[in-house]
């Protein structure tokens, strides 16, 4: 595939890019490389091969969801500035 200064001007408008003159002659040339590489890659034999969807064969490799308590609130509110008997206090920070 060639790339023209029209392509670059049509995929500059939908990317709501602008380009001038001396960055079209570089992204031309990154456009033309990345082309020829994907033109590389449909050289590869790929006949009987299932496409790769995962990076792992692995499925849901989740931990377990556990409950444990760390820290208490009264340790929590330990050290707070400013609290009540069980919440931090903050500043108003919105002006209706």
């Amino acid at each position: 595939m060639h790339i023209t200064n029209e392509k670059i001007d049509e995929l500059a408008h939908l990317a709501r890019l602008e380009f001038n003159a001396e960055e079209k002659v570089k992204i031309k040339g990154d456009l033309e490389r990345i082309v020829g590489f994907f033109d590389k890659l449909s050289e590869v034999d790929t006949e009987g091969k299932d496409p790769l969807v995962y990076m792992s064969d692995r499925v849901n490799n989740l931990r377990n969801d556990e409950i444990v308590e760390v820290i208490s609130k009264k340790e929590a509110l330990k050290n707070a500035p400013s609290k009540d008997s069980d919440y931090f206090k903050v500043p108003k920070f919105i002006n209706k």
